[in-house]
Order: C-alpha cells, then structure tokens, then sequence
C-alpha cells in the first residue's frame, strides 16, 4: 500500500494511501489504528474506530481504494474552509494517485463535500452521499450548530462528570481548537446561499443518497435548539431524487451514528458502486 504525499490547496500536505484493483473510488477516511485510549472514547460515542480500514479493505476487492484522512487533517491543520477549497483538495488527493477518474463515497459533511466535489468536476464516475440530504439540506441549521461550537470553543465552559451519551453532544467535554471550528463556521456561511436541489438536476453521474430513518439530529439549549434534519428531508424528496436519477436509501431503525457503521454502509455501497462502474477496457 504505497503512501503518497498530498499537497492541498492551502499548502499543508495530506498522506494518501492505494490499494486494491480495479476502477478508483476516493474515500476521505482515516486507515491508520488509532491510539488504545482514542478508540475507547470512540466507541463509548458509538463510534467505530476502524470504520476507514473497513471500508477500504472490503472495496479493495473491486477497486482500486484511494483513502486520506482528510477530516483528520483538518482538525490538526485548519484554515479558511470553503466549497472551492473542499473540491480542490479532494481534487489533489486524486491527482496524486493518478485517478483520472473516480468514484467518491463521503459521510456527514464528507458527504456534502462529495456534492461540492462532483458540481466542480467531470472526473467522477459515481457519487455517493451517506449522512446529508442532497436536497433541503441542513445548511442554516448546520450553521447555528457550527456557531454554537465555535462559542464553546472560544470560551469552554466548566467540566462536569457526567457520562457519555452517544449522539449528546452535551455530554461532550473536550473543548476543540477555536481555529477547527472557525473553519466550519466559514464553510456552512458560504454555503448559506446554496441551492442544493436546483444544483443537483445538473448532475448525471450515478448517485447515491442514503441515511438512516432516525437521522434528525436533535441539539439542546446549549446549541440553541436546533435540530438538524436529514432523514425528513431525504424522504421528502425521495420521490423528485429518484425521478432524477439518484439511488435513494433510508436505513430503518438507525441514526447518524448508526448508519456509517461498516456493516450497515458496505452492503449498500458495495454492490451499488459494482452496478456502475466503467467498464474495464
């Protein structure tokens, strides 16, 4: 699994891995285990730690699985986070292992990203969005929670033991790096005139938009109230996606947290990604 180094447009450098055959899928996961104690608090969250090696190792098997950790990257480097930066990052990470074309898997606001990426792009072969709506998105509510984090980080407020709950975000208690949540505060601003549904008629690539029909995110008085919707917009627009073209999904039973789980993404995302890809020359 050769490393290749990723230059980025702000000029930070960013390490992608290959692996596997086959026509390339670009996945901004992290493959690398993390520390014993990170993976503890991860999956006390109701996260899974090795949820990137996962994905990569399954769709190795028939792609060529170009991964990089670019969230990871963001929290440790942050800067001026725009839907023109998104795009020529995950642009760079595919120049760098040589994908002229490529299919992209993103979750959550990895997800949105994807929808920045494919509007700037006529390299992808096949889009697919897990976690955000790629009609009526969350974007205003996104960006009240965004500030919320950004306040919480500029001035934390007093610890307090209490046990983590996953998917309350009261419960958590480390306080980011102020300058990681400016720079989605900058993202969800420039995107608050983004008509999401009127740019996806666009697009003809095959896409893929999934979540789980628990996904309406609900944040308490300390994030202002604010609910993020994604499963009720996914299925108010289940029927005009479809008619355009999108692949739509919603995962019964599960949330936001549950729905990127490997074993519930890979059996939709694997055999989707084999019905539409290139044929091999």
């Amino acid at each position: 699994m050769p490393d290749l180094p990723v230059r980025l447009s702000d000029g930070s450098t960013l390490t992608a891995t290959i692996r596997g055959s086959g026509p390339a899928v670009l996945l901004p996961v992290r493959t690398s285990p993390h520390d014993p104690e990170t993976a503890a608090a991860m999956r006390a969250w109701g996260a899974e730690p090795d949820l990137g090696r996962l994905l990569a190792e399954a769709l190795a098997a028939d792609f060529t699985v170009v991964t990089a950790d670019y969230e990871g990257h963001r929290m440790s480097v942050p800067g001026a986070l725009t839907p023109d930066q998104l795009a020529a990052d995950l642009l760079a990470v595919a120049d760098a292992a040589e994908a002229d074309a490529f299919a992209y898997y993103g979750y959550s606001w990895l997800a949105l990203a994807g929808l920045q990426l494919a509007l700037r792009t006529d390299r992808l072969w096949a889009l697919a969005m897990g976690g955000y709506p790629p009609a009526e998105g969350p974007y205003a509510a996104m960006l009240a929670v965004t500030r919320a984090a950004h306040a919480k980080a500029t001035n934390p407020p007093p610890a307090t033991a209490q046990e983590v709950v996953p998917g309350d975000w009261d419960t958590v208690q480390a306080a980011p790096d102020p300058a990681v949540t400016r720079q989605f505060v900058t993202l969800y601003e420039a995107l608050q005139g983004f008509d999401d549904t009127a740019a996806g008629r666009a697009l003809t690539v095959p896409r893929l938009a999934f979540a789980g029909s628990d996904d309406d995110i609900a944040y308490g008085p300390g994030w202002g109230d604010t609910t993020v919707r994604i499963a009720t917009a996914l299925t108010a627009h289940d029927v005009s996606l479809t008619a355009q073209g999108w692949t739509v999904a919603l995962l019964p039973g599960l949330d936001h947290l549950t729905a990127m789980l490997s074993t519930n993404v890979l059996p939709l995302l694997h055999p989707w990604l084999k019905a539409h890809a290139p044929t091999r020359p």
